[in-house]
């Protein structure tokens, strides 16, 4: 049941904190970004990478992780990067924002997939679903667009990721498939957990607390 709720709970706990936040700057928003990058893509490392080589032959396995990483740069061309906290919504815009919902929507649905009760995956996915629904939900509701399609927007992606968790563990998918399509999101998580790490810094500089987000993201991810 927990790998069912805790995606829909990161969206809900998002939600919250954009509620009780008056504005973006309120929240460091880089250091939850750059801790659910590193957990994520830690976690991508020690659970799922190993158990995809397992199944399937490396070069292929190779191949449909490229094709994951470029699947996931084509859906930003439409969401502009709102998988990695990148949300481009201006509060005078009349038009609801259709291609980023869609954009999300398929990015969500296939991050369901690798959830399984034998793999910590959806820590991962909770982890990295919280400050991305902040950042989403504060853009929301500072725009002009009704609070139902709001409320819409939201219901329906909280509800994506449950159900491609749902599919992939009902629907009788061959082995060989259900792993192409989790290396496919292999390249999905990749791609959005280097491009948090790289852009939630501030050019090249050291920085401390970064660095200490990102060690405990990769520590925490190694201990669960």
């Amino acid at each position: 049941m927990i790998k069912f709720l805790f995606p829909i709970l990161a969206v809900f706990l998002g939600v919250v904190i954009a509620m009780f936040s008056k504005n973006k700057k309120a929240l460091n928003t880089k250091l939850l970004l750059s801790f659910s990058g590193a957990f994520l893509l830690a976690l991508t490392l020690f659970e799922l990478l190993p158990e995809v080589y397992e199944h399937i032959e490396a070069k292929r396995t190779g191949l449909f992780i490229m094709c994951g990483i470029l699947l996931q740069i084509v859906l930003e061309l439409f969401s502009k990067g709102a998988e990695h906290g990148h949300v481009h919504i201006h509060k005078d815009e009349k038009d609801f924002p259709w291609m980023l919902f869609i954009s999300l929507c398929i990015h969500s649905f296939l991050e369901g997939f690798p959830i399984h009760e034998h793999n910590d995956m959806v820590y991962g996915v909770l982890v990295h679903k919280i400050p991305i629904a902040t950042l989403i939900s504060m853009f929301l509701f500072q725009s002009s667009f009704n609070k139902f399609k709001i409320g819409l927007f939201l219901v329906v992606f909280a509800s994506m990721t449950p159900l491609g968790t749902l599919i992939s563990n009902t629907v009788n998918l061959s082995l060989s498939l259900a792993n192409s399509i989790n290396a496919i999101v292999i390249g999905i998580f990749f791609h959005i957990s280097t491009t948090i790490l790289f852009e939630s810094g501030e050019g090249h500089k050291f920085n401390l607390r970064k660095f200490v987000a990102i060690i405990l993201g990769v520590v925490i991810a190694y201990i669960i």
